[in-house]
């Protein structure tokens, strides 16, 4: 059965820790939820790991909903979250608009938007429409050229603070969950202990509510650059490349396909069918 946004709370109030996963097609999200993850993140980062650009500013809207119907149809039972891609929110009626699409089009749950309390209007009006969010502060991936790159964030004493005010301010307008990306565990841990609502961690230590990964990361899929707070519990990779390569030297060597992938017809067809050509 499919778990609700007090669910969640509850599981936050019970220090039982939110396990989700990205997933971006029907196969991944399958996997997902017969693992039994409490939620799917259809990530922006499919932009990299699954469309090869460079960042996840070239995702669009029709990216998003394409990939979120997708994984709405091979994760009935699991809730969904899909963020907002670039430029999608820029202000409030922009913003209400494109969340109800991923919604009402995509089949999503929730929508996540990156950004600090200078969002908070944008998110409060999402939420008192009746759409659940979750908020994103850290390292924020849309705007990561203006914050030096993809680094670490609120290493020292006044960004650290400003992560603080940020999280407040996006639990004030109503979030259900605050991601909180490449950050100090530190940090990490004194947000999630003053905010009400779950916090869910990637980069961001083991005392946050929950963990998200990106599943090309995990599994070993994606070696374009490796995170550090990424752990590899599968090299799926090298499984699959070893499979092609065997495959490649079977067509060549012509032992593939073999008579038990061929089809047949009986003797009397043949014959005619033969015959047929001979004359």
């Amino acid at each position: 059965m499919r778990k609700t946004v007090p669910y969640f709370f509850q599981m936050k109030a019970e220090q039982e820790r939110i396990a989700m996963l990205t997933a971006y097609d029907y196969p991944m999200a399958h996997w997902a939820e017969e693992a039994n993850v409490d939620m799917i993140l259809v990530g922006d980062s499919l932009g990299m790991v699954v469309l090869g650009y460079d960042s996840t500013v070239p995702v669009t809207m029709a990216d998003m909903i394409h990939h979120t119907k997708a994984v709405r149809r091979g994760a009935p039972e699991t809730f969904v979250v899909v963020d907002m891609p670039f430029m999608s929110y820029p202000t409030v009626d922009i913003a209400l608009s494109n969340a109800g699409r991923l919604i009402q089009e995509g089949g999503a749950d929730a929508v996540k938007l990156e950004g600090g309390e200078s969002y908070a209007p944008i998110i409060k009006a999402i939420t008192q429409a009746g759409i659940p969010v979750v908020g994103h502060i850290g390292l924020t991936p849309q705007t990561a050229t203006q914050l030096g790159g993809f680094k670490v964030q609120g290493r020292d004493f006044e960004t650290a603070k400003q992560l603080m005010c940020d999280a407040h301010a996006l639990e004030e307008a109503g979030v259900m969950g605050i991601t909180l990306e490449a950050i100090p565990a530190e940090v990490a841990k004194r947000i999630t202990q003053e905010v009400t609502v779950p916090t869910i961690g990637i980069g961001a230590g083991k005392e946050c509510d929950g963990q998200v990964l990106v599943i090309h990361d995990m599994l070993g899929m994606f070696d374009r650059f490796k995170p550090k707070f990424v752990k590899t519990y599968a090299d799926i990779k090298s499984i699959a490349v070893d499979g092609i390569r065997q495959y490649v030297t079977e067509v060549k060597g012509q032992s593939f396909p073999g008579s038990e992938h061929e089809f047949s017809m009986s003797k009397e067809v043949v014959e005619k069918l033969y015959g047929q050509e001979q004359n």
